[in-house]
């Protein structure tokens, strides 16, 4: 456990290596992946410079090392350095974008539509040297909003249709839906 959902926000956090989720979960237990960091990301930022508490808990899904920033001195490095500035304004631009696309997905397009555009946010952002995409398939669910069998069958529909490839818990986007 990083932070927990609701606790003050006090620090801005960089991913030196390993896998960070953020996680929100509802009475049921059931969570919902707000984001999966790695190596080089940050998190929590938004909370801290609103100056709110955390809208979900941090996780550390593998051993972690991470940097971790005092909200005072994030915000001097806000302040004093334009690059570090710019490069936050990019990032929280990417998240709201990503959010609005996926809220419309969810709102609007059925689950295998929602599935496709989720894996190809998540090729496009990379990360691998193959173009794979390293992900579970409850992972998937949970970032979707779908259910673990829904994913399973809409992956194997997409497979035979030809527009993703799945190998040894990897995932390649083959083409456009």
């Amino acid at each position: 456990m990083i932070y927990n959902q609701g606790s003050t926000a006090r620090y801005f956090f960089e991913v030196i290596s390993g896998e960070v989720r953020i996680v929100n979960s509802n009475e049921e237990g059931k969570e919902f992946i707000q984001g999966v960091f790695k190596q080089g990301d940050c998190f929590g930022e938004p909370a801290l410079i609103l100056d709110k508490t955390y809208p979900a808990a941090a996780f550390a899904h593998t051993d972690c090392v991470l940097y971790i920033v005092p909200k005072d001195l994030f915000f001097k490095l806000l302040e004093n350095n334009f690059k570090f500035h710019l490069k936050i304004t990019r990032i929280l631009s990417e998240r709201l974008f990503y959010k609005a696309m996926m809220l419309e997905e969810v709102a609007n397009e059925d689950g295998e539509h929602r599935l496709f555009t989720l894996l190809d946010h998540l090729e496009k952002k990379g990360g691998t040297d193959d173009q794979s995409i390293h992900i579970t398939k409850q992972q998937l669910a949970d970032m979707s909003g779908l259910r673990v069998e829904t994913v399973i069958r809409l992956m194997k529909r997409m497979e035979e249709k030809g527009v993703i490839e799945a190998q040894r818990g990897k995932i390649f986007v083959t083409r456009t839906n």
